[in-house]
């Protein structure tokens, strides 16, 4: 596959800039919108050493070098021809038939690819970007990406929500509206009437949140009067300010740096038809007549998820009405854009370009070109880099939530075999060897180059979400490859790829990552206050400031650290128990009066529940010597629907009250099973009653369909994880049969 890939996607580039220009496809900009679909037998899913990204391939001699893969064929909704398996009547049958198809899906380099998407805010600011740095976009690209948006329209309004399971809203619903018309949509077309239609009635795009008027600016579809103040001169504090950047969350941190930048300059781009059109179609009023400056904090209520604070409020009016016109320093000015350029450069040279994420890539895209220009290598770059955000499934093209889930899906799946007793399987162990391989290349060798400069964490033996060129450290993925490491590496039969002072880096920064609370963050331990959520000027997420202590993130730690010690007993042991018995400490404060933990990284009791019940089981708490463990049992027992599974709305993490879902969900039955059964929980009947349900929803093939979102971010936003559908039913199958025996559940 590389050696075909190499080929064919010379010829591929050379392509990609045909039939249009200046971010749009020229022939459809006034004629109604011809939504039709590429040929997805030319679509071909590239890895290199898990860089992911997806060529549309322009010939028949091209198809025929590159053969389209079953993973290929899965991940855009082609048959797979994969066979009807045995029927399953034991956990352990339907096991071997989730591996026999699961394993179909794995890349070469050792890893699982999926989609990573849900947020419906992410191809605006990258279509945008396209347009005012005059990037070329594929016809294909631009067929699919309308293709999704249609598809994902809201079928009886016609707008589109902060993510795909919410409802409509200013924000999703004018910067989606601009995408389609950037991408030659008419405005005529009968869903753009009808998007438009919920635009107006919400108000018009005078409604938007603040990072929708910024994207509306820049394009030159707004004023920049209307944009909430983002000075650059924040960068300029000194580090002991309680509010200095470098203490806010990284992705906060990371998005408002090119946006300040941006800002500063006060980027539009030259009017033109398509926009001056747009003026007249996002707005209930004339555009002339708006009073943009009045209109600042305006917001609708569907939008509105985190008020801004009268303190923020009122830093505001005194940056806009005294220091921006009458105070600011041209030479201060100069100095802050200049600091702020220097950090977005040292960003794109710790990732390749690649950046933390899709929200800030396609800023430092922009703020490239503003600085370096069309022709720079910057701007090149960055266009290149744009391709490992980008997915394509049935539905069409979109953006993903970061450049892929590789690490974090593979260490699970690695650990679901384990737990289901067949790693010794002859039949699945060439699967494992080539996911330890992958974690193997995938660990982060360095450090960053002058990391306290630029605010970076320790990341020297670490693992990110990702992959390696992404490189920012995350707490549990680093915890949970190491355990997967372990895992394999302790059995003779495996290769011992990683030695044992890599490994101890990995423990080695991990021991980094303790708030003082003594749980565990993300990225890097929390570095200001809670109360600078007070400043929180994003509007439509919460808990964005700073990082939080997350009972899932603790887990993973508490978890690593004690297998680590099992094999290494005097490597800093002392050390390692002290931070676990904090870990462990804020776990159990952590848990609410009804026995749950609230999960902010998956949907979301449920989730979290699973997670801590793992971290109090790993040092001997059971439901039979544990109150807490009991109370937590008893939660998720209360939970269990009629069918015996369990289902999480995604409104329990926007209100912090668990809700259920319409339908059970055969990832959290997953995910309360297994904390049941971490627990010791003694009575095997609901268990087995959940598993049941989960074993007839397997399909013939060995695969389970996708059901509801499974992910979350800042409380307000889902995305999806798509092979947890398979990692946790694994896992949870295989722990059954290891406690209770192989019995026939159906």
């Amino acid at each position: 596959m590389a050696r075909s890939k190499d080929t064919v996607q010379r010829k591929v580039s050379e392509k990609k800039s045909n039939g249009t220009t200046n971010g749009r496809v020229l022939s459809n900009e006034k004629s109604p919108a011809r939504i039709q679909k590429t040929d997805y037998s030319k679509w071909r899913l590239s890895d290199e050493r898990g860089v992911q990204t997806w060529q549309y391939l322009n010939d028949d001699q091209e198809v025929k070098d590159w053969p389209q893969s079953t993973a290929d064929k899965y991940f855009l909704g082609l048959p797979t021809d994969l066979p009807n398996l045995p029927v399953v009547k034991t956990p352990l049958d339907s096991v071997q038939n989730a591996l026999s198809f699961f394993s179909k899906l794995q890349l070469p380099p050792g890893n699982w690819a999926c989609e990573y998407s849900g947020p419906m805010f992410l191809l605006p600011g990258l279509v945008i970007s396209w347009y005012v740095t005059k990037t070329a976009i594929p016809t294909a690209y631009a067929t699919e990406i309308k293709n999704y948006l249609f598809a994902r329209q809201h079928p009886d309004d016609g707008g589109w929500g902060l993510h795909v399971e919410g409802d409509s809203s200013v924000f999703g619903t004018s910067m989606n509206y601009v995408v389609l018309r950037i991408l030659g949509a008419n405005e005529e077309d009968e869903r753009l009437i009808k998007a438009r239609g919920t635009l107006h009635k919400l108000g018009g795009a005078v409604n938007a949140p603040h990072w929708a008027k910024f994207w509306l600016s820049v394009l030159g579809a707004c004023e920049w009067d209307a944009v909430n103040p983002v000075p650059p001169e924040l960068w300029l504090l000194p580090d002991w300010v309680p509010i200095a950047p470098w203490r806010w969350w990284i992705h906060m941190r990371q998005v408002f740096l090119p946006m300040s930048y941006i800002y500063s300059k006060r980027f539009s781009f030259p009017l033109t038809s398509l926009v001056q059109q747009l003026r007249s179609e996002l707005y209930t009023q004339p555009y002339s007549s708006i009073n943009f400056s009045a209109e600042r904090n305006s917001i609708s209520a569907k939008d509105n998820y985190y008020p801004k604070t009268w303190v923020l409020n009122t830093i505001n009016w005194a940056l806009v009405n005294v220091y921006m016109p009458y105070v600011r320093p041209i030479s201060l000015a100069e100095k802050a854009e200049n600091w702020t350029w220097n950090l977005i450069q040292r960003e794109d040279e710790n990732t390749d370009f690649a950046n933390l994420g899709p929200v800030n890539a396609v800023m430092n895209l922009l703020a490239c070109y503003i600085q370096e220009g069309e022709g720079s290598y910057s701007v090149k770059r960055h266009r290149e880099r744009m391709e490992d955000f980008l997915w394509v499934n049935n539905e069409g093209m979109f953006m993903n939530g970061t450049n892929g889930v590789q690490n974090w899906d593979t260490s699970f799946l690695i650990q679901a075999v384990v737990e289901a007793g067949l790693d010794q399987d002859p039949k699945w162990k060439p699967m494992l060897v080539k996911a330890l391989e992958f974690l193997d290349d995938q660990q982060i060798r360095e450090d960053c180059r002058e990391q306290e400069v630029c605010y970076r964490q320790r990341r020297k033996g670490a693992w990110a979400f990702s992959n390696k060129v992404q490189g920012y450290t995350v707490s549990d993925c680093t915890s949970e490859a190491l355990k997967s490491v372990i895992l394999l590496q302790s059995k003779p039969s495996f290769p011992k790829l990683l030695s044992d002072e890599r490994i101890k880096d990995a423990i080695d920064t991990l021991l980094t990552m303790q708030n003082a609370s003594g749980g565990f963050a993300s990225y890097e331990p929390q570095r200001g206050s809670e109360y600078m959520e007070y400043l929180n000027a994003a509007e439509v997420f919460g808990r964005i400031m700073v990082e939080y202590d997350y009972p899932e993130c603790t887990t993973a730690v508490v978890t690593a650290l004690s297998l680590f010690t099992e094999h290494y007993p005097d490597y800093r042991s002392e050390e390692i128990r002290i931070i676990k018995k904090g870990a462990l400490e804020y776990i159990r404060r952590a848990q609410r009066p009804d026995g749950s933990w609230y999960g902010s990284w998956g949907i979301c009791f449920t989730y979290a529940g699973m997670f801590a019940i793992e971290s109090l089981a790993s040092v001997g708490e059971t439901h039979g010597n544990s109150e807490r463990m009991r109370k937590a049992c008893d939660f998720f027992l209360e939970k269990q629907m009629e069918d015996g599974g369990w289902g999480e709305s995604y409104k329990s993490c926007e209100t912090g009250v668990y809700s259920h879902h319409a339908r059970s969900q055969v990832v959290q039955t997953a995910w309360a099973c297994i904390g049941l059964m971490e627990a010791d929980y003694p009575d095997k009947a609901p268990i087995e009653k959940a598993l049941r349900m989960i074993m007839s929803r397997q399909q013939p093939n060995g695969e389970w369909l996708q059901e509801a979102i499974e992910g979350v971010f800042n409380k307000s936003c889902m995305i999806t994880y798509p092979n947890y559908k398979f990692i946790f039913p694994i896992k949870a199958l295989g722990m059954f049969a290891k406690r209770w025996g192989n019995l026939e559940v159906i």
